[in-house]
């Protein structure tokens, strides 16, 4: 009778860890879109100061190519970002549950009875 208790103990605990798992993970890949929306919204806010800036010193837009711009500053800003990105990455990595072998344990248990 005990082995059954530790048993659906041990299958219980898995479901709970599991589910915590599957919470974290939602967590950080929240986490990695909101951190992708504020870098986009730099970048946009980045170019608008910049062509604000550009065009208030009498520059026209046709000595520079809006993609090149636009890659230096997306460079620029999401270096943080990048960072920030790996880092979660690893903790999604991480995040894992072992799922429980009952017939190892059984036998494991079996084993201690007899020998």
């Amino acid at each position: 009778m005990g082995q059954l208790v530790s048993d659906v103990t041990e299958v219980l605990n898995y479901k709970n860890s599991k589910k915590e798992a599957e919470t974290e993970r939602q967590k950080i890949l929240s986490e990695m879109a909101a951190d992708e929306a504020a870098k986009t919204n730099l970048v946009k806010k980045t170019l608008a100061t910049q062509r604000a800036k550009y065009g208030a010193s009498g520059m026209s837009g046709r000595s520079m190519t809006e993609g090149a711009v636009l890659k230096r500053l997306k460079e620029e800003t999401s270096e943080p970002y990048e960072e920030k990105r790996r880092t979660n990455t690893e903790k999604l990595k991480k995040v894992k549950t072992s799922k429980p072998n009952l017939l190892q344990s059984f036998l494991d248990k079996f084993e201690d009875l007899i020998g």
